[in-house]
């Protein structure tokens, strides 16, 4: 482990062709290896469409075991290139028992541990529902050779609670594989408002909890197969903050890029000295938030 770390993340766009995917994202890996990147983060589901625009039950066949086919590619490549990913996957845990799950592979090419997705959204184009059962790994960092991260997926990245327990159970960074993009029909200034959000609620996770964020989004057009909606155009954006919300690394919305960045992870023991959140939170006050809502 060291305070100094080189992370990457591959953003790309998807088509569906499986192995044309695949090939992509080991490029992107690859070209990430080359820039020295110790941490390569992967977006959400990178090895298809984004199936969920629909509900198909044929679209179960996606699903793969961890450990699996894909597991074992990318656990193969991280041990030649010496690098731990985060990838994401669709999850075949048993017969018609599905998740959303990101897998870490270390630079050894064992599986060092993975995350269920906990919040599973279900909106239209966003039909994640129908196919994912939430969670039941809880907000627990997963330790690697890099360091402790606290990996989490998408929809996670709007919950503060998410962020929070995985700062308490001593992530060291905070790492959101991503799919999230426009309805085509969204005005420029929706459009704006809708990325804006986004890239704020997670660069607040960092500030409040004094540790870096990651968040890998996927890129590019894709059709609704179904034709109920106009699809999602994906929009990018992937990017790098610092434990004080800083953005050290961004990609641009429009194309496939790997961008890189280093953390200083001895950085985070120093905000945190300074703007000491974890020491001055009331516990004794905060009984209310398990309620669903305050009457």
């Amino acid at each position: 482990m060291t305070n100094s770390l080189k992370v990457a993340l591959v953003q790309h766009s998807n088509s569906d062709n499986l192995d044309s995917n695949l090939e992509k994202t080991i490029q992107g890996i690859q070209q990430a290896a080359a820039k020295n990147a110790n941490l390569i983060v992967l977006q959400e589901l990178h090895r298809s469409l984004y199936f969920c625009q629909t509900e198909d039950v044929s679209l179960f066949d996606l699903a793969e075991t961890i450990p699996g086919h894909s597991t074992q590619i990318l656990g193969q490549l991280a041990k030649e290139l010496g690098i731990v990913i985060v990838a994401s996957l669709f999850e075949k845990r048993a017969v018609g028992l599905y998740h959303n799950t990101a897998v870490v592979l270390d630079k050894n090419g064992s599986i060092a541990g993975k995350y269920r997705k906990m919040h599973i959204p279900d909106d239209p184009g966003f039909y994640e529902k129908f196919y994912f059962t939430p969670g039941d790994l809880g907000f627990e960092p997963i330790d690697t050779s890099v360091g402790r991260l606290g990996v989490m997926i998408c929809w996670d990245q709007w919950f503060p609670e998410a962020a929070r327990l995985m700062a308490m159970k001593g992530a060291q960074m905070l790492i959101y594989p991503t799919a999230i993009g426009w309805d085509p029909r969204d005005s420029q200034n929706e459009r704006i408002k809708q990325k804006e959000a986004w890239m704020i609620a997670q660069r607040a996770h960092a500030v409040s909890n004094g540790i870096p964020v990651i968040s890998c989004n996927r890129v590019g057009y894709e059709a609704d197969t179904s034709e109920k909606t106009e699809g999602i155009l994906f929009w990018g954006n992937s990017f790098i903050a610092g434990s004080q919300g800083e953005i050290l690394a961004h990609a641009r919305e429009d194309r496939e890029e790997v961008v890189t960045a280093m953390i200083d992870l001895q950085n985070s023991e120093n905000v945190r000295r300074i703007w000491p959140y974890l020491r001055d939170r009331r516990i004794d006050h905060y009984q209310d938030l398990l309620k669903i809502y305050r009457d």
